[in-house]
């Protein structure tokens, strides 16, 4: 389950590219796993000029809340989350007070368990080395580890933390870590960049413009779709209806006015 709501919130995360000018979001610690209260920084930083920013998550609880409403303290380009929370797990990003710029977005994962994978929380260029490490709390004699690739394990280190060296689009995928006196770590997604400018894929999606865009895709379908429908029987029942060849006789004896009550009726249509 905790693999599929990662997976589920990056692919939420690169749905469309909306924006010209891209904003840079960092997060310090620069990880992407916390423990429960611990003190969260988000800063965002873009080229030019601009009035102000604005920090938004997607949460499971929450969609597009913004820091300072009901999380987090905004200081400047800054926003500050004192003791974070599992409550706060999502994904991040910020955008300029005017709407022009949006930036990358991040995941971060809180956990209320012992143990966390500390891996980069941006994504990471061929060629770099990427060191990950198990972190446990409190920190136990015995700091082996098990590092899992995709649900593999792919090797044990006697001091916690391996290394991966000149990574490569190959060694992208879902990482976590085991130890014995712990358990496991919640999983964490290791993005790989193509290590040639002229091949690199285009910046990730806001999750806002996506969001948005998806939201009224549905909203256009629950909304216009019954009435369409709605609209073709009316009218092909129209057209099939019986028709008489003779207009109908007045009865007799039947007094004049009574023919005044009868009243035309139409059917409308409200979208």
């Amino acid at each position: 389950m905790e693999e599929s709501s990662l997976l589920w919130r990056l692919l939420l995360t690169s749905l469309l590219c909306c924006t010209t000018k891209q904003a840079s979001l960092t997060v310090r610690p620069s990880r992407s796993q916390f423990f429960s209260w611990e003190s969260v920084s988000l800063s965002c930083e873009a080229d030019g000029s601009f009035a102000g920013w604005m920090f938004r998550r997607n949460t499971s609880d929450e969609e597009e809340t913004t820091c300072g409403a009901s999380w987090g303290k905004v200081d400047g380009s800054s926003c500050h989350i004192s003791y974070i929370d599992p409550l706060d797990s999502g994904v991040y990003w910020c955008e300029s007070i005017e709407g022009a710029t949006t930036s990358n977005t991040v995941n971060i994962t809180v956990t209320g368990g012992e143990v966390i994978l500390q891996s980069p929380v941006l994504p990471v260029t061929e060629g770099e080395d990427v060191t990950l490490s198990c972190k446990t709390r409190p920190t136990p004699s015995d700091l082996t580890a098990g590092f899992y690739k995709n649900g593999f394990l792919i090797g044990t280190e006697p001091a916690g933390h391996m290394t991966i060296h000149h990574v490569s689009k190959s060694d992208e995928g879902l990482y976590k870590c085991h130890t014995s006196s712990h358990g496991m770590s919640r999983p964490s997604w290791i993005a790989v960049l193509d290590g040639n400018p002229t091949n690199a894929a285009p910046p990730p999606a806001s999750a806002s413009a996506s969001a948005h865009v998806v939201a009224r895709l549905v909203f256009h379908l629950v909304v216009f779709f019954p009435y369409g429908v709605s609209t073709v029987l009316m009218v092909s029942l129209y057209r099939n209806r019986p028709t008489s060849t003779a207009p109908p006789h007045r009865a007799e004896g039947r007094p004049a006015e009574d023919c005044d009550d009868l009243v035309a009726v139409s059917t409308v249509h409200h979208f």
